[in-house]
């Protein structure tokens, strides 16, 4: 028995050699059986979901293209050939068919103002609305879409695109030499739409207000109170700015019934446009809105939420810093603000506007002298990410000055990522070169671009040169980071789909063609710059490109089949395309409408 068998006598140098040789079998068998097809061997768990026949474009450096992926729960499993993912399939497998069009990563939108949008998708937008019959077609949506027909409908903004033709190629000599107005409403014609919806709403410049009957009625308004326009003692419907805001005092806040509605039709236009990921400008109301869509399983896009820069302090006493939070919902950078906006010509510029003589303005963050620099330096010492607004070429070299004396004074941080929102004009090319340095992310909505060259030049003349600069901040090796501003400002609407941001990147001219070499064609990019400006590039933004950003094994399965593909198309085919699904976290959504 081998119990009685001498062990050192059993070990021979035969006996060994014999053991080392099976050894070496099995590893051999091993790796083998570890190579081979999970159908033959079973030793890979099977895909939900492959997609095939596609052009993946990855943004994966180490494998960019490929035909087809694999998708185990809410994770990508393979990146391969047909005849590679063909080994994932299995008998409950849901494979989808790209038929050689273009697979992307999930969009991810740097900026957005999320709560604004769902008021508007819900509510009244009326930025090209001039005229009677637009006014009642809106309006008619409007009640139509409202959950309780006792809410008030407010906002609207009619007028602006009036005041600047809507495609002008931004071009002085084709500027409106006149900015009278045009059209005014009155309450005749919309008192018979909305007999028990009160309504307030505002010309784009806030200059002029448009009231019903029965918000005059809640209002307790006539003829003599001041601000109050009436016509032969006869009520118009129309207040003054003062009038409007007692009006205003009158409206009740929305339910959060109400703002659960608004977000679940934001919600959509997002899916829509393939975007699985925002970066919203978060005001404090709003994060309950997104924990309870999140809570009820219906968030289909995942929320990087962005405070204010103000709050730092109360954030870090409760133990919140950058990156709270999951996959789905997590507190973000932080928001700051040096200046203003184009819309109105407040952005802060070195020399003045040319049609108003004024330089533009400094934001509140900015007084007293100094508080910004403490605010973003203290912040980013507390492990917080400020992300701050600078648009006017002063502006700009401000916030480059106030960055510079963070990071001498807090040192090095390798998870640092500053972020210049907007970075919209620059004095010039060494501007670029300086946000490289310091590795400040341009996070820019390239949209604006083909929006604001309607008066840009009228406004700031050859500076313009230097607006929405995205080729001299690629070549200087500056991070471009893309997104909407979705839904705009009180001057213009932007659209939440990234492929017209990435049309206006690469073309740099209006959706119907304007002009025809491109604005300042110089700073034109090209398509796979612009597609990492809106997926990979934003997930480093957000310290999340180990996770997502790219199609790559082990990141979270978000990504968009297209119903063109993009990288054959011409570029003006881009405003065209659209996404034909969208799969978050591993789900399928398939879109109908665009």
């Amino acid at each position: 028995m081998l119990s009685h068998l001498n062990l050192k006598s059993f070990f021979t140098p035969f006996v060994l050699l014999s053991l080392l040789m099976l050894l070496l079998s099995a590893s051999a068998f091993f790796t083998l059986s570890s190579s081979v097809t999970p159908n033959s061997f079973d030793t890979a768990e099977p895909a939900d979901l492959i997609i095939i026949n596609g052009d993946v474009w990855t943004a994966d450096e180490d494998k960019p293209r490929a035909e087809a992926v694999a998708i185990k729960g809410n994770r990508i499993v393979a990146v391969g050939s047909n005849h590679e993912i063909e080994e994932y399939r299995y008998s409950h497998t849901r494979v989808i068919d790209a038929e050689g069009h273009s697979v992307l990563p999930g969009f991810i939108d740097n900026h957005t103002h999320f709560d604004r949008a769902g008021q508007l998708l819900m509510g009244i937008n009326l930025l090209d609305v001039n005229d009677t019959d637009g006014l009642r077609r809106e309006l008619t949506g409007a009640v139509e879409r409202l959950p309780d027909l006792e809410t008030w409908i407010t906002g609207g903004m009619w007028g602006a695109y009036a005041q600047w033709e809507r495609d002008s190629d931004g071009r002085v000599d084709e500027v409106p030499s006149s900015r009278e107005e045009l059209w005014r409403p009155n309450l005749e014609m919309v008192d018979d739409l909305t007999p028990d919806t009160p309504i307030l709403l505002s010309k784009w410049d806030n200059s002029l207000f448009l009231v019903n009957s029965r918000a005059i009625e809640l209002a307790e308004l006539d003829c003599t109170q001041e601000g109050v326009l009436c016509e032969d003692g006869q009520m118009t419907g129309l207040l003054l700015p003062d009038a409007a805001s007692a009006v205003r005092d009158r409206v009740p806040p929305p339910s959060f019934e109400h703002r659960l509605a608004e977000a679940r039709l934001a919600l959509d236009r997002l899916l829509q446009h393939g975007v699985t990921t925002i970066h919203d400008n978060t005001p404090p109301g709003q994060m309950r809105v997104f924990q309870s869509l999140k809570e009820k399983g219906e968030l289909t896009t995942r929320i990087y939420a962005r405070p204010t820069l103000d709050k730092w302090e109360s954030l870090s006493d409760v133990g919140i810093t950058h990156g709270f939070g999951d996959h789905w919902l997590r507190i973000g950078g932080l928001k700051g603000f040096v200046d203003g906006i184009m819309g109105n010509s407040s952005a802060r510029f070195y020399e003045p506007y040319l049609h108003t003589g004024e330089r533009g303005i400094w934001r509140d963050m900015m007084y007293p002298p100094g508080n910004m620099k403490k605010l973003i330096t203290e912040a980013d010492a507390a492990g917080h990410w400020p992300q701050v607004h600078a648009i006017g070429d002063q502006a700009v070299d401000s916030l480059i000055t106030l960055f510079e004396h963070a990071i001498d004074k807090n040192g090095f941080n390798e998870n640092r990522r500053f972020r210049m929102i907007h970075t919209q004009v620059l004095r010039d090319a060494s501007v670029a070169e300086q946000l490289a340095d310091l590795g400040i992310i341009a996070e820019m909505q390239p949209y604006h671009a083909i929006d604001d060259m309607r008066w840009m030049e009228e406004r700031i003349g050859e500076r313009s040169r230097w607006a929405y600069a995205f080729n001299t901040l690629h070549e200087a090796g500056v991070t471009l980071s893309f997104g909407s501003d979705w839904p705009g400002t009180n001057a213009s609407w932007y659209t939440s789909n990234p492929l017209h941001g990435i049309y206006a990147a690469v073309s740099r001219k209006t959706l119907d063609g304007n002009p025809p070499g491109g604005w300042y064609p110089e700073e034109r990019i090209d398509l796979e710059t612009a597609l990492k400006a809106y997926t990979i590039n934003n997930a480093f933004a957000e310290g999340q490109e180990s996770v997502k950003g790219s199609i790559s094994p082990g990141k979270l399965a978000d990504l968009v089949i297209l119903s063109e593909n993009l990288l054959d198309a011409d570029v003006t085919q881009y405003p065209e395309i659209n996404v034909r699904y969208t799969i978050v976290d591993g789900i399928l959504h398939p879109i109908t409408s665009n």
